[in-house]
């Protein structure tokens, strides 16, 4: 599971063995969330409250451009 980053304790990550559409989980104290980044979608929603979705949505958008490129750097070394 390559993370991506951590911020505010919030573990962005995608699993080795993923697939189309570019999308990152994200994990933080037992919840799990998954998201495709363009357009940005919720696909599932394991725990996470109101307020910490608006924080996970915040960081990824801040980020796409880092996830679009860690994810084909990754694809690249498989």
């Amino acid at each position: 599971m390559p993370t991506l980053f951590v911020i505010f304790g919030f573990r962005f990550l995608f699993y080795s063995d993923d697939h189309e559409p570019i999308h990152v989980h994200v994990i933080k104290d037992g919840h799990e969330a998954k998201y495709n980044i363009e357009p940005l979608e919720q696909i599932c929603n394991y725990g996470f409250k109101k307020h910490e979705i608006a924080l996970i949505e915040s960081v990824i958008i801040e980020n796409t451009e880092i996830i679009k490129e860690r994810w084909q750097s990754f694809l690249k070394q498989r």
